[in-house]
């Protein structure tokens, strides 16, 4: 029974370190080409940094979430906080 969850555990965090890769890679595309399209129509007024940055917070974010993920606050912070909190009460 617990390799099944372990497995199942390992599935999902392959399919969340899928997603933040292909979102990196489409944010690399697109931006090339907006990159490109910017200096081709009007290379005198940059605008391509724009969405390279705001698009560029939204991937720092999901790279933050998949790469953070319960390490902040989440099961096991909160099971060494509680072995903290017991080992405490006993001094």
């Amino acid at each position: 029974m617990e390799d099944i969850e372990k497995y199942k555990k390992a599935k999902q965090r392959i399919e969340e370190l899928k997603g933040l890769y292909v979102h990196a890679i489409i944010y690399i595309v697109v931006n090339i080409v907006m990159v490109i399209m910017n200096l081709v129509t009007s290379p005198d007024h940059y605008w391509f940094y724009w969405p390279l940055l705001g698009w560029g917070i939204g991937l720092a974010i999901h790279a933050f979430s998949v790469y953070a993920k319960g390490k902040i606050f989440g099961a096991e912070w909160e099971e060494r906080k509680i072995r903290q909190m017991m080992e405490k009460d006993k001094l």
